[in-house]
């Protein structure tokens, strides 16, 4: 065990994941990836190196990181990386931040058919935007929007979401800017009952055809008649989708989808103590005002609910659409830039952003500077073998 000022994920991982397949049986092979990417990450077993400062002398040993997207030790350098870029997008208006759910009714399958019901997520965002803002009763231009899935809430169970950073105009025809007149784009109940109805036509085909699996307890609905009263439960059920108001500032809205875009399910300071084969971790129940909790899980349902959240390899959980998508960066946004008179952002194809780069123009300092007298870059001096090699994320 562990105490709990040094109590993470991973510890939780090294001592409970062989019960965890000892109990519930073989894993998928994502699973297993993840979770040894996750008990090796920043040892001695993924190698390293040792560092010098060119000033003082210091000397500094760092392991390496796994670079997992579900390991919450590795989403720092992504995310720099992903918010320097988007700052650079910025358009000067108002932005707003939405988010769209689904009624727990639908967890189920969404658990079971992950890839398939999650792309029906996005289509129907997606979808639901573009065509509101089509709509020349409505907006009668083209918008642009970034959208970041969540597959969990604060107590780490299933809750499928979709994060929604829009800003409050979009592009016509003719390529001019058109503002948004009202509190956000379209009224929220409308863009509710187009978003529910789309996504639940598109989840119907997919059961019908087969590409939504009714398995485990889902079998039940093979039954046309309770499978039909399901569907109008869910259309009677009020979707939640709601509207935060706009942000103070465009630079506001990156830095707080930032905080977003490359979360895990649980970070390790929500963790606040590992002992007797229990973990305790601190909440935000939104229900009780907002109040911060705690909750205590025995180690093998921890691990059963963060593993929940591990998505299908190669699924993009942070997508673009409209002016935004990458087919219309060169066009669209190169025109909505020039509208307002901002250069586009200058990169080369293919070549990624530079995490030290990002963070200096973010934090205005080298991230390689040397702790001790602060003048100094730390430079690798030596690299650490890995102890044994590790299967590929």
């Amino acid at each position: 065990m562990t105490t709990p000022a040094t109590t993470t994920v991973a510890d939780i991982f090294r001592y409970g994941f062989k019960q965890y397949v000892e109990r519930f049986g073989p894993q998928p092979l994502d699973v297993l990836k993840a979770a040894d990417a996750i008990t090796t990450c920043r040892t001695e077993q993924l190698g390293g190196h040792r560092y010098q400062c060119d000033r003082c002398g210091e000397e500094l040993t760092l392991h390496n990181s796994c670079r997992n997207r579900n390991c919450p030790q590795c989403q720092t350098k992504d995310r720099l990386c992903w918010v320097h870029d988007r700052i650079e997008e910025l358009l000067p208006v108002g932005y707003f931040h939405a988010v769209f759910t689904v009624p727990d009714l639908l967890n189920p399958f969404a658990i079971r058919n992950k890839e398939t019901f999650y792309r029906i997520m996005f289509r129907a965002v997606k979808e639901t935007l573009l065509t509101l803002a089509e709509d020349d009763k409505r907006l009668g231009a083209t918008v642009g929007f970034v959208t970041v899935l969540h597959t969990w809430g604060q107590t780490v169970i299933e809750h499928p979401h979709i994060h929604v950073i829009i800003p409050g105009g979009g592009l016509t025809g003719s390529g001019t800017w058109k503002a948004c007149r009202k509190k956000f784009l379209f009224p929220v109940a409308v863009l509710r009952k187009m978003y529910r109805g789309k996504l639940m036509d598109f989840f119907t085909q997919a059961v019908k055809h087969g590409d939504i699996k009714l398995c485990g307890t889902l079998a039940k609905y093979e039954d046309p008649e309770l499978f039909k009263n399901l569907i109008n439960e869910l259309y009677a059920k009020e979707w939640v989708v709601y509207v935060k108001p706009p942000f103070a500032s465009p630079q506001a809205v990156v830095k707080y989808l930032g905080q977003y875009t490359h979360r895990i399910a649980i970070s390790n300071h929500r963790i606040i103590r590992f002992e007797n084969n229990m973990v305790t971790f601190s909440y935000k129940d939104y229900a009780d005002g907002y109040k911060r909790k705690e909750m205590t899980l025995d180690c093998i349902e921890f691990i059963r609910r963060f593993l929940m959240h591990v998505v299908p390899k190669g699924f993009v959980r942070i997508r673009h659409y409209g002016f935004l998508a990458n087919r219309n960066r060169l066009t669209k946004l190169a025109r909505c830039l020039a509208i307002f008179r901002k250069k586009p952002p200058i990169k080369k194809a293919g070549k990624r952003t530079s995490w030290i780069d990002a963070f200096r123009k973010l934090h205005g300092y080298d991230p390689r500077r040397c702790r001790v007298c602060l003048a100094g870059i730390m430079q690798i001096v030596e690299a650490i073998t890995p102890v044994r090699v590790v299967m590929s994320t």
